[in-house]
């Protein structure tokens, strides 16, 4: 069989080319916008991010610690100016409820 060379179909094949280079590039600019839409409604919505929230919950870890050390402290402290184990000293306060905890 002979080998022809059709201009028409070169120009097919060229112009099928074309619009699948062109098809991608609006896939890329679609991608992009709906991207940069996504970015700015979660700027929007003010979110914390999640280094700046396990960090939070770590410092108040620790102050909750702390504080229980410092509740200890002070029982101890009020024990011995009261003058001994006989004196009741007052309940302590009921635990603050846990800010990080899902019920918050």
């Amino acid at each position: 069989m002979t080998q022809t060379n059709n201009r028409f179909f070169d120009e097919i094949g060229r112009l099928m080319n074309d619009a699948a280079g062109a098809a991608q590039g609006v896939k890329r600019e679609v991608d992009a916008l709906w991207r940069s839409q996504a970015e700015k409604f979660l700027r929007d919505m003010d979110l914390v991010k999640r280094e700046e929230f396990e960090a939070v919950k770590d410092m108040a870890r620790l102050a909750r610690e702390e504080n229980e050390v410092l509740r200890t402290r002070l029982a101890a402290l009020e024990t011995k100016l009261s003058g001994g184990p006989s004196a009741s000293p007052a309940p302590p306060p009921p635990p603050p409820s846990d800010p990080t905890s899902p019920a918050a």
